[in-house]
């Protein structure tokens, strides 16, 4: 087998690497359809080179279907970066920039897991094409992240107010997600593999710690895994106590049988194309578009409820639904 062949269907792919500073990475254009390619850096070690690009592939693709379901004029991309002892971090980091600058504005960047303010900064010395600001992207995807669970206490016949939420992580994303949910009310159950970090925010907002080992299983509501993705498989969704997840990591529900058992056990499941897409919404809109990004928040609630309507009703996962849905603009574009 070739090299190309081991890719299969890939679309475009850019292997970029420079011997000095250590960097090898990767970078998907997923689909330019409806405009230049948003999508953050991901840093981190994979098993192999194959696995860096399998990754990057279907982050990329899900940063498509956020883009489409959220009515922006954007593709997906995804950049990962192999981290390895040799890693020059500050150097690597400016030749990635220099690299995303050649593409001339076809690929906008930002941060995601692994990828801090130290590593965006040297990425951005060299091109503009990239968010450094964490800040107010984090608070975007809260504000969509509380869109869409106020779609699934809807779908209840609930209110925000009073809602047990459980939240897996206590990172930039789950801490802006935590402090958005304590203002309309919601009673929080946090955690973080940094016990501090986690017990801080309870602190501040009125919440309480919950051992990351038993997060997934918190007696609550709605549960929100804020932290990596592939948390939930067959097994942790037969164990949830929760009735909605609502996702703020990529890719949480692990494969379709656990999707399938979330169907069974009639657990509303906002997809993270959905759930997730505020960052994307924030960025696009400033960057690319020149636009306000109220109308496509208020379309991603739509769309959530849509989403959750239609997966009780047909029986079908929320997934495969919110893909169609993704798919159908694409194909129109």
């Amino acid at each position: 087998m070739d090299l190309f062949s081991r890719f299969g269907d890939a679309p475009r792919l850019c292997f970029w690497q420079d011997a000095t500073s250590g960097l090898r990475a990767v970078l998907c254009l997923d689909d330019l359809r409806l405009g230049p390619a948003a999508g953050g850096i991901r840093t981190r070690t994979y098993p192999s080179d194959l696995d860096a690009v399998r990754d990057a592939r279907r982050l990329a693709r899900a940063m498509t279907y956020k883009c489409a379901l959220a009515g922006l004029r954007a593709g997906g991309a995804k950049t990962v970066v192999l981290d390895h002892p040799g890693l020059k971090r500050e150097a690597a980091f400016a030749v990635l920039g220099q690299r995303i600058e050649e593409l001339g504005g076809l690929y906008l960047a930002a941060g995601d897991l692994g990828t801090g303010p130290t590593e965006l900064a040297a990425v951005a010395a060299h091109t503009s094409h990239v968010r450094t600001d964490e800040g107010p992207l984090a608070e975007a995807v809260a504000r969509g992240l509380v869109r869409c669970v106020r779609a699934c206490a809807e779908q209840r016949g609930a209110e925000l107010e009073g809602l047990r939420v459980a939240i897996q992580g206590s990172g930039a994303i789950g801490a802006a997600a935590a402090r958005a949910l304590a203002a309309e009310g919601a009673r929080l159950q946090l955690t973080d593999l940094h016990v501090g970090r986690a017990r801080e925010l309870a602190e501040e907002l009125g919440g309480t710690v919950v051992d990351p080992a038993a997060i997934l299983q918190a007696e609550c509501d709605v549960l929100m895994p804020c932290a990596v993705g592939d948390v939930l498989g067959e097994a942790e969704v037969r164990a949830l106590h929760a009735w909605a997840v609502v996702p703020g990591a990529n890719n949480a529900v692990r494969d379709e049988a656990a999707a399938a058992t979330l169907v069974r056990r009639e657990v509303l499941h906002v997809p993270d194309v959905i759930a997730s897409a505020g960052a994307v919404i924030e960025g696009v809109t400033s960057a690319i578009m020149g636009s306000p990004a109220a109308p496509h928040f208020d379309r991603l609630e739509a769309t959530a409820r849509e989403v959750l309507e239609r997966s009780l009703a047909e029986r079908r996962p929320a997934d495969a639904i919110a893909r169609e849905l993704a798919e159908a603009r694409l194909a129109a574009a």
